[in-house]
Parts: C-alpha cells; sequence; structure tokens
C-alpha cells in the first residue's frame, strides 16, 4: 500500500508512505517455517521431560510440581525453542562509543547460544547501523564531551536525591527552560528515564473513567502508562484516521458503559515516528479529529525530535504545526541528542501539575549532571546558540542519508516499510530461520545490524532495521548497501514486486516504479 496524501490542504508537503504487502508464496514458507520449529520445539520439550535432552531452560523445583507452573506459557515455548536458535543476534557487546563505527567483543557458544564465551578478541570497526544515533551525538570528543567532562568535576556524577527534595540543581532549571524553548511550548519538566516519562506519567493525567484511544503499534511504555492508570482503553488501527474518528464518535455517543456517562477525559496517545514500523504519524489528521472531537493529545516524539523538521524540532515542524495543537508533547533524550532521560512539554498549568503529581518527579532520582550537561550542549548546538551552523548541518545530513538509503535499498528490490523521510529503516525478512542468517553473515562483513522478530513484530514479520545517522558518510553508507545487495541475494531477500527503477537523470527526490514480473 502506497500512500502519497495531501488531503484538502489538511498537509503542506507530500506525505509518502509505503507498506508492500507479503507476497503469497513468503507468507506461505513462514508459517510453514514456523510449524516445523514448533513440532521440533514440542519433540525436544517431550526428550526434555524424559531426560534424554538435557533441560537449561527454567522449570519450578521438584517440590514445587504440584503448584500452578510459572514457566509453562507459549513465549516461554518460543524462548526456549525459536529464539534460543538465534539468541546470538542480540545482546552482542560492544566496547566503544555507539558512533558510526563500533567495536565489539567476539564471543562464542558450545551449547547451542545457552550460554557464551568471550574469546579476548575485540571485532575493530564495525559499520553501526543499529544504534539510534541519528544526529551523531555519541562521540567521546568534541564540543559535548568536553562539556560533560567539565561539569562531572565540578558536580560529580549522582545526586542521590529527587527533585522534590534536595536533587533540584541549576542545571536542571537550565535544562528545562532551554528545552521549552526548542519545542516552542510554555514549560518543559525533565526527567531521568525515557521509558518512565511515558509510563509514570500517563497514570498521573488520565484515571477511571477516562477514556485512551492508543494505535495498535504504539511503543511498550505507552501501553504499560494506559494500563496502569486504571483508564478504559481502545485501539485504533495504526495511522488510520478513519478508525481513529469512529472510536471518538462512539466515545461521544454512547459515553461510558453501563452508565452511559460522559467520559471525564478522552486522550489520544500516538508516536512522531513509529520505531518499528519507520512510519510518521498523520499528525495534521489527528490534530483536526482532536479539535472536532474535543478531546486532547499526547504525542511521544522519542524517535522524531532532532530527526525530522528543518531545524530537527520533531514532527510537528515537520508538518508546519503549532505545537500548541500538541497538549502534551512527550520525548527522549536518549536519540538525537546522545545521552539519556525524556521530557513532557506544553502548557505551564500541565508541567506544574506534573511536578507534583507524576511518580517520576515524586520518586526518582534526578538526572546525573553530565548527562544534563550531554543534552544541553546538543540542544544548543542544534539550535546554533553555540555559534555554528554543526547542529543545522547535521539534521540536514540526516535527511539527505535517509533518502539516498532508503532509494537505494528499494531499487535492490527489497520490501522496505515506512515513510520516506523516516530515519528508521525496516527491511522485511519474514522467515525464522533468516533473521538468525541475516544478522550474522552482516557480522561477517563488518556491519553491525539490528534484527526483530517476535514478540517485538507479529510473528510473521520478522525484520532488520537500520537506524541511519548523520555521522554516516556516503562511503560507509555505499559499503553497507553493497554488503546488504550482497547477502540479500544470497539468502534471497528481495521479495519486492514494484522495483525502484535507477534513472542517472532522476531528480534526487522522485520515485519512479516499474511493475515487475511475479
Amino acid at each position: 500500500i502506497n500512500h502519497i496524501v495531501h488531503n484538502g490542504g489538511l498537509y503542506k508537503r507530500p506525505f509518502n508512505e509505503a507498506f508492500e504487502e507479503t507476497p503469497m508464496l513468503v507468507a506461505v514458507l513462514t508459517y510453514v517455517g514456523y510449524g516445523v520449529l514448533t513440532l521440533f520445539g514440542y519433540l525436544r520439550d517431550f526428550m526434555r521431560q524424559w531426560k534424554i535432552e538435557k533441560c537449561q531452560n527454567a522449570t519450578e523445583r521438584e517440590e514445587q510440581k504440584d503448584f500452578v507452573p510459572l514457566y509453562q506459557d507459549f513465549e516461554n515455548f518460543y524462548n526456549r525453542n525459536l529464539y534460543m536458535r538465534i539468541r546470538d543476534s542480540w545482546n552482542r557487546p560492544i566496547c566503544s562509543v555507539p558512533g558510526a563505527k563500533v567495536d565489539m567483543m567476539e564471543r562464542v557458544s558450545h551449547d547451542y547460544n545457552w550460554t557464551f564465551t568471550y574469546t579476548g578478541r575485540v571485532i575493530k570497526d564495525i559499520i553501526n547501523m543499529g544504534s539510534y544515533n541519528y544526529l551523531g551525538f555519541a562521540q567521546k570528543t568534541g564540543a559535548c564531551q568536553e562539556a560533560a567532562a567539565k561539569v562531572l568535576s565540578q558536580y560529580g556524577a549522582g545526586v542521590c536525591s529527587t527533585r522534590q527534595e534536595m536533587g533540584n540543581l541549576d542545571k536542571h532549571e537550565e535544562l528545562e527552560k532551554l528545552v521549552a524553548r526548542f519545542l516552542g511550548v510554555e514549560s518543559a519538566m525533565a526527567y531521568g528515564m525515557g521509558f518512565a516519562t511515558n509510563s509514570m506519567n500517563i497514570p498521573a493525567l488520565v484515571g477511571k473513567g477516562c477514556l485512551i484511544l492508543s494505535d495498535e503499534l504504539n511503543h511498550a511504555s505507552l501501553v504499560l502508562g494506559a494500563r496502569l492508570s486504571g483508564a478504559t482503553i481502545r485501539i485504533f488501527k495504526h495511522n488510520n484516521m478513519q478508525s481513529l474518528e469512529k472510536l471518538l464518535k462512539d466515545a461521544i455517543v454512547h459515553g461510558q458503559p453501563r452508565t452511559r456517562r460522559p467520559w471525564k477525559k478522552i486522550l489520544i496517545l500516538v508516536e512522531g515516528i513509529y520505531s518499528m514500523e519507520g512510519s510518521i504519524v498523520r499528525l495534521p489528521e489527528v490534530i483536526a479529529l482532536k479539535k472536532k472531537y474535543k478531546s486532547y493529545l499526547y504525542l511521544d516524539e522519542a524517535h522524531s525530535i532532532g530527526a525530522l523538521g528543518p531545524s530537527g524540532r520533531g514532527v510537528v515542524e515537520y508538518f508546519g504545526l503549532n505545537p500548541e495543537d500538541v497538549d502534551v508533547m512527550m520525548g527522549t533524550f536518549t536519540k538525537s541528542f546522545g545521552a539519556a532521560g525524556g521530557y513532557i512539554g506544553g502548557k505551564k498549568e500541565l508541567i506544574d501539575y506534573l511536578r507534583t503529581y507524576s511518580h517520576s518527579a515524586a520518586y526518582a532520582t534526578s538526572m546525573s549532571p553530565p548527562v544534563v550537561e550531554q543534552i544541553i550542549t546538543s540542544v544548543k548546538c542544534i539550535m546554533g546558540e553555540d555559534g555554528t551552523t554543526v547542529g543545522r548541518a547535521r539534521v540536514q545530513q540526516l535527511a539527505e542519508n535517509t533518502r539516498y538509503f532508503r532509494r537505494r535499498l528499494k531499487e535492490m528490490g527489497f520490501i522496505i516499510y515506512g515513510n520516506e523521510d523516516s530515519p528508521v529503516v525496516p527491511l522485511m525478512l519474514y522467515m525464522p530461520a533468516k533473521i538468525g542468517a541475516f544478522g550474522r553473515e552482516m557480522l561477517k562483513r563488518n556491519i553491525g545490524v539490528v534484527v526483530v522478530g517476535f514478540p517485538a513484530t507479529p510473528i510473521i514479520e520478522s525484520r532488520a532495521r537500520f537506524c541511519l545517522s548523520a555521522a554516516h558518510t556516503k562511503e560507509m553508507l555505499d559499503t553497507a548497501l553493497k554488503e546488504i545487495n550482497e547477502v540479500g541475494d544470497l539468502l534471497q531477500l528481495k521479495y519486492s514486486r514494484r522495483r525502484l527503477v535507477p534513472l542517472l537523470d532522476r531528480p534526487f527526490d522522485e520515485t519512479t516504479y516499474e511493475e515487475t514480473e511475479d
């Protein structure tokens, strides 16, 4: 499905997103592959039960055999018999800055990935296509590192208190004022953990008698926050405005179940860039619906802040919208800013309320001062307040890298999901055996990639996920593309039936499609 949307003037720019349908033969073979793995899994579980094969997974002790089982659910079956076969593709330990290139510790397994042994060898200069280092601020030299080192010598590493007690530093105040100015909102508050920014603040905003309308592909932190709140949760199809509008209409017409009273609040939860699909939220339409039905909007910009917009101010700037139209602007400092933590921005009344009632504000230790300084320095660089144009150049470089990398992969014949401007680039693998094979083959060629499978994705939609960075040079991208092309041929991953035709005289940002024979 290819979307190019203008939608009656809501969009000030083309909105081009592609989600090519899974070829029928590939889908059938993927299900057959999982079926074979499942059959062998049951056979191996039978052999473990009768002590024919050694059981290395977590099990109940003998004296607890009559208790309710703790380890017998399906996902544990999946971990034992499917995930364990390709476990070497995850948790690979790196021993350098996660920049454009990384160093990785080599490890081997002699018991089929149940345990690993380090060889003592370090694999040098692996091209890093997996870290969320969108603007290249993950570095051990430069202005950010120097500023953080200076603050470390002055303030130390830890604060040892919460913001409401003895942990409120002048650096925290400076950071929050800077973030509010960067976002174009009245006020902002910073938190020490991005995940907790969602999971601990949503319960402070909604509760029993409120309704949350959540995109089906929202991040686990949003899902957890919604569940902890006690509010009623209803799910709409991913980026589908007809589905969202239907839920809004039903909520207003029917009210709460049984009592039919009106909902106290209706809160829409969406993300700026969806980290597994590479898609961008249809924010102009979401805001139009929010205004039409008098609901509230919570926007998670974890992946979009810094990565989208002419000056890196996220999906709101990308669409040319007013930040005041978003009630709660949330984001993290862990991606584009090369640091840790998260923030919430909005009206002053909202932030003052959260300072009192947010669990993250009341109970979590304050952000580490060097981390705060890393964020301050990187944000000032992006805004140009350091007296240079380095920040603006990084934002533009990321946009160029994104378009180039996506276009080349499509020309090769891979199925690539998401928006053409999204630096998150999912390449579809589908079959379970190809998850581990792709990760291993790429590592052999000194390319570090992230492969993703169930439960982070639907069980038949396994993929490799590339995250582009402004730190990637064209030579690095060309090297990675050459190796991806080679591995794609080796593993037969070029499933696309709609191949981009590479034309030498085609403008950089145009797209031509050719229907190919199946």
